[in-house]
């Protein structure tokens, strides 16, 4: 009798981490740029970071073996086991902040919302860029403030925006969201509390009633909140959970007689992770995609060919690849390559410091030729950034899951930036404040 997969992959992922406890570390040498890798294989939160892990060492692997390096400049990692622990996070960045063995650090993947919060003065102290792609913090979109902080690609307001303006769309435009409830539940952290600010705004402008419930972590046990959200009645659901909060709220809410065709997972409620143990309850669930699932993509065959089939690949459970983690890690890794490259335009082919690395982040323009030469064309929308403008993108794709595999069943949809903005610049200006930040002036940065 056959397991249930979701079954099996849990325990194939555990295996995965254990081995992982000790990694096998890419040797350093001359005309190399080291990428420190504060990872979690191990630990409440492993079943995301396996995958993800394995799809930014399989590009890495990719760029070094078929292109040679980044204009002949191999890349080369270390991880450090984090188990998301903030704590172990600084501890790794501390550790690795300065580079390895001569080659040099030019940023820092924080892979973590409350790191990215933990690091931010280290990072502008030491002028390394902290890279937290659809994370961090999210008035670090203004670069004027924080020069060395990147949201990249779909901060959190901008993910409550497209998942309002999804909602507009499915009800027939955003005159129809006034008197609709609107319930958030969030996990109680500061990922979770991220879109608070942008949501009331959004309730403000368009006349929906915008209703908070907090999940303590890690989430077990929800019947309380869904209990709540079922006195409610709300038109709409905004899941924005992490780990195992996501399948058990998916499951309680299907206890209580929500219509899980009405709720709607953030960019980090939507992994295969966070369906598969919910079964029967997580089909016609959907959730925001900056980081769209599948391995129909160009870039797919392309590791298949070189990676996957001649057995490079980090990831040892094959039917992982091109899932959602595995495909946020491959994003995360392509963007930080192409800024590297970016950066070489201007400073020369060798390995760059954290502060030439910025310069390379902020004149990044990945635009469609680029997506297509890259092999992400469809994977990744167009993304430029900017001195003021530290996120780029800001949208999403909308996926559902049909029971077997997540079917994107939108294009873009963009976050209203526009309405957003000020209220970034709001907070971004307190903190500037807060901590006597004279801010940059774009407009004459070269």
């Amino acid at each position: 009798m056959r397991k249930p997969l979701h079954r099996h992959l849990l325990v194939s992922l555990f295996v995965l981490g254990a081995q992982a406890l000790s990694p096998v570390v890419t040797q350093a040498a001359d005309n190399q740029q080291f990428i420190p890798m504060a990872t979690y294989r191990v630990g409440a939160y492993a079943s995301s970071g396996i995958p993800w892990w394995a799809g930014e060492i399989d590009y890495f692997r990719y760029i070094n073996e078929v292109e040679g390096g980044i204009n002949g400049v191999k890349l080369v990692w270390q991880e450090c086991e984090t188990e998301w622990n903030v704590d172990r996070i600084v501890e790794c960045y501390e550790r690795y902040k300065d580079g390895k063995d001569g080659a040099p650090t030019a940023f820092f993947f924080t892979h973590s919302t409350p790191g990215s919060y933990a690091l931010m003065e280290k990072g502008a102290a030491d002028r390394i860029p902290l890279i937290d792609g659809a994370g961090g913090r999210t008035e670090s979109t203004d670069g004027s403030v924080f020069p060395y902080a990147f949201p990249l690609l779909l901060n959190y307001y901008g993910q409550a925006s497209v998942g309002i303006n999804y909602i507009a769309e499915r009800e027939g435009g955003f005159d129809k969201l006034k008197g609709k409830k609107i319930v958030t539940v969030y996990h109680d952290s500061a990922y979770g509390r991220e879109t608070q600010a942008p949501m009331k705004l959004l309730a403000e402008t368009y006349g929906f009633e915008n209703i908070q419930i907090p999940v303590a972590d890690p989430g077990n046990e929800q019947s309380a909140q869904w209990r709540q959200v079922r006195q409610i009645k709300p038109d709409w659901v905004f899941l924005r959970t992490w780990g195992v909060s996501t399948p058990v709220g998916i499951k309680t809410a299907a206890r209580f007689g929500i219509p899980v065709e009405r709720i709607i997972g953030d960019v980090w409620a939507g992994s295969e992770a966070d369906v598969l143990p919910a079964g029967a309850a997580a089909k016609g669930y959907q959730a925001l995609a900056p980081f769209p699932g599948g391995d129909g993509f160009e870039i797919h065959q392309r590791l298949r060919q070189h990676i996957l089939d001649v057995g490079k690949s980090d990831l040892k459970d094959k039917r992982y690849f091109g899932k959602v983690y595995y495909n946020i890690g491959l994003i995360n890794a392509a963007i930080a390559v192409e800024a590297l490259r970016t950066a070489q335009g201007k400073f020369g082919h060798r390995p760059l410091n954290g502060e030439e690395a910025r310069w390379g982040f902020e004149h990044l323009n990945i635009d469609a030729a680029r997506l297509k030469a890259s092999g992400f064309e469809g994977l990744l929308p167009p993304l430029q950034l900017s001195c003021s403008d530290h996120e780029g993108g800001g949208a999403a794709r909308v996926q559902q899951w049909d029971g077997e595999k997540w079917v994107l069943v939108t294009d873009w949809i963009q976050a209203d930036r526009t309405t957003l903005r000020p209220l970034i610049e709001a907070k971004s200006a307190a903190y500037a404040q807060e901590k006597g930040i004279t801010p940059r002036d774009c407009a004459n940065e070269q």
